[in-house]
């Protein structure tokens, strides 16, 4: 049977962190073509549901579905009394109540402070948008906050960032439960990137680029097409046409990091495809990845995941 995943709407729900949910995981989808994830959107009960952004929607479903869950995720809200005073309205305190001891409870953007409002947060590492993040610590001093990335992972309980972070973080679902595979098909259709470090920095001040200029793209694909060959900076320059100078500058306006940072990030997710797609030797993924030896490749796996390649293929690699 499809995993059950179902999206809790509360009053002035955020409208796109909403459906969210429902577009991302329905495209998740087996070798047959057969669903992975039956999502449901509820309310507190069948009432209208204000949105945010000026309309309301009408739920299918109210919180007695709860109890069916497998996966519960609240999207943002602007709901008073966990957003403002760090209380749980009793009706919500119900709802969640009825959510069963397995099932992993997820928030988008806001929904953090309803979790944690309800205290599923404390003691606990979580995100929310960091334009929130001063207001969530004076309510919620015990949970670990940290505005600084796009997604928390910390097994039955996950958080995201502000909006387009639910899409980072349910990939991140997709891929922890069915593969790499899967997760790239959705992201595909979906047409969004299949995967953004979840320790990258939230909000990025990026320069808009020069007028008339062609811009870093080609090489930057040019470049993807190499990562098992010798590249540095001065030859993605010279590909470029560009000073190396010029090109620094440009690469870091387009993408919000160095040429070098960018090339060793794209390599370890190369590395990542490899292990979880192939029985390819460790020392093998490292040579075809671009890093070298297996040596190599272990300490940048720990440095950008904190675990070795074989614990991470061990951990997603799925038959």
């Amino acid at each position: 049977m499809a995993h059950r995943v179902v999206v809790l709407a509360l009053d002035m729900v955020v409208g796109y962190d909403m459906t969210i949910p429902p577009q991302i995981l329905r495209e998740a989808t087996g070798k047959d073509g057969e669903p992975l994830y039956d999502v449901r959107i509820c309310g507190l009960d069948r009432s209208p549901v204000r949105v945010g952004s000026g309309f309301s929607m009408v739920p299918d479903h109210d919180a007695s579905i709860l109890a069916e869950a497998d996966t519960v995720i609240v999207p943002g809200t602007r709901v008073a009394g966990p957003r403002l005073h760090g209380v749980l309205p009793r009706e919500i305190g119900e709802a969640l109540a009825t959510v069963p001891s397995h099932a992993r409870v997820m928030s988008i953007c806001t929904g953090a402070f309803v979790l944690g409002a309800a205290g599923i947060l404390d003691g606990r590492p979580a995100t929310t948008h960091w334009a929130h993040a001063d207001e969530f610590r004076a309510l919620y001093p015990n949970v670990l906050l940290n505005e600084n990335v796009l997604f928390v992972d910390d097994g039955d309980v996950l958080t995201s960032a502000g909006l387009g972070a639910g899409v980072d973080l349910c990939l991140h679902l997709v891929r922890r439960d069915h593969g790499t595979e899967v997760a790239n098909r959705a992201a595909r259709y979906c047409v969004v990137p299949p995967w953004r470090e979840g320790g990258q920095s939230q909000y990025i001040d990026r320069h808009v680029p020069e007028p008339g200029s062609e811009g870093t793209a080609p090489t930057r694909a040019w470049a993807l097409r190499r990562l098992h060959m010798p590249l540095d900076l001065a030859m993605m320059a010279e590909h470029a046409r560009m000073s190396v100078r010029t090109f620094s500058r440009r690469f870091r306006a387009e993408t919000g990091m160095s040429p070098g940072n960018w090339l060793t990030r794209q390599r370890v997710e190369h590395a990542r495809h490899l292990l979880e797609t192939s029985d390819l030797p460790v020392e093998v993924v490292a040579e075809r990845a671009g890093l070298g030896t297996g040596a190599s490749l272990r300490q940048h796996m720990r440095a950008a995941l904190g675990v070795s390649p074989l614990a991470y293929r061990k951990t997603f690699r799925h038959s």
